[in-house]
Order: structure tokens, then C-alpha cells, then sequence
């Protein structure tokens, strides 16, 4: 079977996400928002697979990981504290004719040109240098007219609580930039509550914000996203074998989930923060964006965040050994990951094209059976037919029961119904026809693989154990 001869493309991919139900542009009937995506039916049920896959690994799977559920509003002395009120930010240029938006730093790297946490400056002498020799255009629509580097903050303000529609120095709060502020915040609590002893772990998956220059590349890079985290607390000195066995433990994750081998890869961050003694990324080859992109980012922190909350909060963070009588403060590893880059991973490597039938190309998404929205769907071969329809429903009310993501359709041909589940990934379809209600064969019914297009004959107990069989 010829699959995948076609390249896996952006436009492909959004076409599909759109027309399935997927992801939608946000307000779209308003003409959109820039990086901001709502997630239709599918989507959501994909996502809360992906949630699901995840925690079930990273939680349900361990003794040494609790969970957390934080708030997105924290005192704005928290985000001063952690730097990101002082430090993050990007260096950012307007084109003067068509308003675009563009990451100066992003174009002095593909002109060669080093610069990384380089001040604002150097880059402004060295975007000169580049309109000097005719090198600076806009990439949209071509003009010289480009205004100077200027920092640009890439945290999202709000006046929550405020009597005036102002945002000041006074009143402003902050809608998370990222997750892992309110775990560290809570460790004090969840070490006290929960009772826990070095090393541990604090898992979240929540919603951050960020005021991105140019937020592209479909749900890559958007302002509002979900992050899936990991914060493991630990005793100095013990971080790098730590280290390595969370690397493998999430690699092994992927793999597990249908992602191959080659399509991974483990890059090694050589400019680190200044926290940090080591940094890795698992970077996926997106063929719907040309090469490798990070997904998960893996850091070593030290104890810089917990003692930097102390000394701003005022409060002791530190933790007592038991074993050795010592207090010190616990050192910190992470994961992280972000939600909708899994989504965009997943489906690009699900995106498949059988073109095993001259006549027409056959699109279906080749999912890992527990990530699917829908694991079977139940089709009655006719819908005019009430002795059918009948049977397929009672059928659908039972496999509900169990498995939940089971869906009954009966519009259109069940040639089309077999293309609309293939394009949502559904792995299996088991259709009624008058076989299943007639005769010596009655209860049997005909179950379609995705993959394969392969159809046989089962009866409902045999059904149900492929079923339990593909989602354990």
C-alpha cells in the first residue's frame, strides 16, 4: 500500500483541522485574532486524550508526583521575583508600510549575525548595518522602511481589581506567562499537606499567556496556550542522574504513543541560563514546517526559584532532612511541554494519503488508539432502513457505556462516513448491515480497520475485546 507519497503540509494540515472539527481561527466571523485558536469537538476530545496520556504517565504511574491546579492571577511581586517583570521581553521592529511586526533578533541570526540576549544597542547598530547595505526588507511586503529595535514585553497586563479601566505601576497584575510560578509558590504547601519527602514532583496543565511579537506557524506559536509541566524537588547534588532518568522516562513516551525514532531528537541547549547547569529539548521533524522544532524543554534549575521567592516573600523555603539533620533549599529539575505543539505533532505524524485507489486519495489520521477523539464509530449500512438503524443504535448505547468515545452516524453513503472517520482518526468502524439482524449470523457485524481498510466479521463479544485489546 503506497502511504504518504505526498509531502505533509501546513496548508494541508489546517484544511483538514478546520473542516473536521478540529481547531477554528477564534472569532473568526469577526475576521480573527492573531494566535489565538479555539478548539472545536475533536479537538477538545484530542487534547483531553493527549491530557489524559500524559498524566496518566506522569502522575498515575509514580508514587513521587502530586498534582496542582493553580490560579492564572498571582501577585505581581511573584513575576518580579522570578525576573520576568524586569526581563522578558524581545527586542521588536515595525515595518512602517504594512505594520508588520518581526523579532529583531530573529533577523540578525539568519543574516549570521550573533544575538542572543544582546542589547538592544548592538542589535540597533547592527539592523543599521544591514539597511546600509541594502539587506533590511520587510518580509511581507518588501519595504526599507523599518523603525529602529525597541523592547518589547511579552507579558500580558490587567488591571484585575482595579476601580479604573487604567493599567498603572499601582494596580497591575499579570496573566501568567508561564506555569511554573504557581508551583513554586505552593511547594511549602504541598510538601506540608501532602506530607512529602525529597525527591518529589509537582505535575500541572494549565493555561499562559504571552504577548508574542509574531505568533505563526498555526497552534506552534500562539498568545494564549496550555502548558503541561513538571517540577521534581530534590536534594543538591543528586540532579544529574536525576536528570537522565526523567530524559529517558519521557522519551519513552513518545515512543509509546506512535511517535518513531527518527522523527525525534534530543538538542542540547550550549547557552544556558544562569540557574541552569544543563538544558535539553525533544524537537520533533514537523513536515508540515519543514524541519525540527522544540516540543518539550528539559532544565536543571538549582535552587534559584525557591530562594528567590524566599528572599522576596520573606517566607523560609528551605527543607529539613530528616536523614542528615540538615536544612537547605531543594533543587529543581523540569519538564515541560506544550500542549497544543503535541496536538500539531501527533496529527503531523498521523497525516496519511493511501493512494492504493487511482480514483481518489484516501486521507486518514493513523492515531495511537487511546489518543484517537473517537475510538469506533457505528454504522448502520442504511439509514432508511429502520431494522438497521435500530440495531446500530442499540449497539451504540451498549459500547458507550464502556468505552465512551463511540459515536453512531448514519448521514450520507458509508463510503463517506468510512472518510470522515479515517480524517478524524477513528480506528475502527463496525458497521450493522442485514447480516447482523438475520438469519444464523445475526449479532455479527462487520468492523473496518483505519489503517489497513481491511474489513471482517466479529460478533460483539470478539468486538469488544479488539476494542479493549487496542485501548489498554
Amino acid at each position: 500500500m503506497e502511504k504518504n507519497t505526498t509531502e505533509v503540509t501546513m496548508e494541508k494540515i489546517v484544511s483538514l483541522c478546520k473542516r473536521r472539527g478540529f481547531v477554528f481561527a477564534s472569532s473568526e466571523i469577526y475576521g480573527g485574532m492573531a494566535g489565538i485558536y479555539d478548539y472545536g469537538h475533536y479537538g477538545y476530545l484530542f487534547k483531553e486524550n493527549i491530557k489524559t496520556a500524559w498524566m496518566n504517565q506522569m502522575l498515575y504511574e509514580r508514587d513521587d508526583i502530586v498534582a496542582l491546579d493553580s490560579a492564572i492571577f498571582m501577585t505581581p511581586k511573584a513575576w518580579v521575583a522570578s525576573g520576568h517583570v524586569g526581563g522578558f521581553n524581545d527586542p521588536m521592529i515595525d515595518c512602517k508600510k504594512c505594520n508588520s511586526r518581526f523579532r529583531a533578533d530573529h533577523i540578525l541570526e539568519e543574516a549570521g549575525i550573533e544575538a542572543d540576549k544582546a542589547t538592544i544597542e548592538f542589535i540597533n547598530k547592527e539592523l543599521q548595518k544591514l539597511k546600509d547595505a541594502k539587506k533590511l526588507v520587510c518580509a511581507n511586503c518588501k519595504s526599507v522602511d523599518l523603525s529602529e529595535a525597541k523592547v518589547f514585553s511579552l507579558m500580558v497586563k490587567s488591571n484585575l481589581g482595579s476601580v479604573t479601566d487604567e493599567v498603572t505601576d499601582d494596580n497591575v497584575t499579570y496573566l501568567r506567562p508561564e506555569t511554573c510560578g504557581g508551583i513554586y509558590l505552593n511547594y511549602k504547601n504541598t510538601m506540608d499537606s501532602m506530607h512529602m519527602s525529597l525527591p518529589f514532583g509537582i505535575v500541572q496543565i494549565g493555561k499562559a499567556f504571552r504577548n508574542e511579537i509574531a505568533a505563526r506557524q498555526f497552534i506552534f506559536r500562539t498568545r494564549e496556550f496550555e502548558q503541561m509541566e513538571m517540577q521534581y524537588f530534590h536534594t543538591p547534588g543528586s540532579t544529574l542522574p536525576l536528570y537522565e532518568s526523567w530524559k529517558k522516562f519521557r522519551y519513552n513516551w513518545y515512543i509509546e504513543y506512535g511517535i518513531k525514532p527518527e522523527s525525534i531528537r534530543w538538542y542540547k541547549h550550549d547557552k544556558l541560563a544562569h540557574y541552569a547547569s544543563e538544558a535539553y529539548d525533544i524537537e520533533y521533524n514537523y513536515g508540515s514546517m519543514g524541519g525540527f522544532k522544540e516540543v518539550e524543554g528539559f532544565h536543571t534549575r538549582g535552587d534559584w526559584d525557591l530562594s528567590q521567592h524566599a528572599k522576596y516573600s520573606g517566607q523560609k523555603l528551605e527543607y529539613f532532612d530528616e536523614n542528615t539533620k540538615e536544612k537547605y533549599t531543594p533543587h529543581i529539575l523540569e519538564t515541560s511541554v506544550g500542549l497544543a505543539r503535541l496536538f500539531l505533532m501527533f496529527i503531523d505524524s498521523a497525516y496519511t494519503e493511501d493512494k492504493t485507489n487511482p480514483e481518489e486519495t484516501r486521507v486518514y489520521l493513523a492515531f495511537h488508539p487511546k489518543l484517537a477523539p473517537v475510538k469506533l464509530a457505528v454504522l448502520p449500512l442504511l439509514k432508511n432502513k429502520e431494522v438497521l438503524t435500530n440495531a446500530a443504535k442499540d449497539l451504540f448505547i451498549r459500547l458507550r457505556k464502556e468505552f465512551h468515545s463511540v459515536e453512531y452516524d448514519e448521514s450520507g453513503s458509508i463510503g463517506k462516513r468510512y472518510r470522515k472517520q479515517d480524517e478524524i482518526g477513528t480506528p475502527f468502524c463496525v458497521t450493522v448491515d442485514f447480516e447482523s439482524v438475520e438469519g444464523d449470523t445475526a449479532g455479527s457485524y462487520t468492523i473496518r480497520d483505519r489503517d489497513t481498510g481491511e474489513q471482517t466479521r466479529v460478533t460483539e463479544e470478539e468486538l469488544v475485546a479488539k476494542l479493549r485489546a487496542a485501548l489498554q
